[in-house]
């Protein structure tokens, strides 16, 4: 029997060709937000005065990193699909620990660590609660974020708390928060930096990092496969706490200065930026990198309205603007890939 012979070229998997990176780029989630933030330069060159140089774009590195390094917490969260609203909290009782600690005369260092672990044993609980208890996560952290708010005002008395650099060992404590490496770039932002590389690694080479997305994208399935989706979950409520611990300990080195409602409010700020970084709030997708372009567009965006003098009523008012584009951005990209 003679077999026809055809033109047409046989395409299979082997012999199609691979995707360009720029053809990967452009699909990838954060390459929305990029170009966002490419485009938001832009402007800011246009409309803001002194927007453009060096000691500008250094000094909102250096105002995003606390933001920043939460945000690099709450995106182990949502990506197991679950929610912290106490980081703001968290953030207060961390530097207020620490800052009782210091007052106390306790070594700098061990104070640091103090505010760190209160943030990492909130964190904990969170997580604990809310797997232990089958309560929802939204629920668990509404509660303490107001129950942490109040630790923080009962440790301080509501009274604030300020560092004198008479005290021993303030003046290196402050170093964190006001120096500069190399007397260029701000210690805070070359923590949050090494913060985020070390997220990006956890999170996209280590086994935890796989078992956050397979939990994220289905629990059920992923306790099929042998994951512990709720020691996954408390594990990454408990880096969200242990984060911004750490990042209420900056802010104490920074202003030298802390109350009890001190970071009222960033936890939207927080989960904003995860957000727009390309999140779902639904869990099983995200990207640390997307993660640290979304606190940069917040951060640029905040600049440029700060350098046209612009009220901070209507920073929030773009901001929320921003975050609902930014969900409205995602569910379409989501509807277009499902029906492709």
């Amino acid at each position: 029997m003679t077999q026809l012979a055809t033109d047409e070229p046989t395409t299979t998997p082997e012999t199609a060709s691979a995707p360009s990176p720029l053809q990967r780029f452009l699909h990838a989630r954060e390459a929305s937000t990029l170009l966002a933030l490419v485009l938001l330069f832009v402007v800011g060159t246009v409309v803001a005065p002194g927007f453009v140089g060096a000691d500008n774009f250094l000094s909102v590195g250096q105002q995003i990193s606390q933001l920043g390094i939460m945000a690099v917490g709450v995106t182990f969260v949502i990506i197991n699909a679950e929610i912290d609203l106490s980081v703001g909290s968290v953030y207060a009782l961390g530097a207020v620990s620490c800052g009782l600690l210091i007052t106390e005369g306790l070594a700098w260092p061990l104070a640091a660590l103090g505010g760190v672990a209160a943030g990492a044993v909130a964190g904990f609980l969170n997580g604990a609660m809310t797997v232990g208890f089958g309560i929802p996560s939204f629920i668990v952290t509404l509660g303490t974020l107001s129950l942490y708010r109040g630790v923080a005002l009962l440790l301080s008395d509501g009274a604030p708390i300020s560092l004198s650099s008479d005290q021993p060992g303030v003046a290196e404590f402050n170093l964190l928060g006001q120096g500069e490496l190399f007397g260029l770039f701000p210690m805070q932002l070359v923590i949050f930096a090494l913060i985020a590389v070390l997220g990006m690694v956890v999170l996209s080479r280590s086994r935890y990092g796989f078992n956050s997305y397979a939990v994220g994208g289905s629990a059920e399935a992923a306790r099929l496969c042998g994951i512990n989706a709720g020691h996954v979950k408390i594990a990454a409520f408990t880096i969200s706490g242990t984060l911004a611990g750490l990042s209420g300990v900056l802010g104490l080195s920074f202003l030298s200065y802390v109350q009890g409602v001190t970071g009222t409010g960033m936890e939207l700020t927080v989960i904003s930026a995860v957000i727009i970084g390309g999140a779902a709030l639904f869990g099983g997708s995200g990207t640390m990198l997307g993660t640290v372009i979304g606190v940069a567009f917040i951060g640029v965006l905040q600049n440029i309205l700060n350098l046209r003098g612009i009220s901070s009523f209507w920073q929030t008012v773009a901001t929320g603007a921003v975050i609902i584009l930014a969900v409205a951005a995602d569910t379409w990209m989501r509807k277009r890939s499902g029906k492709r």
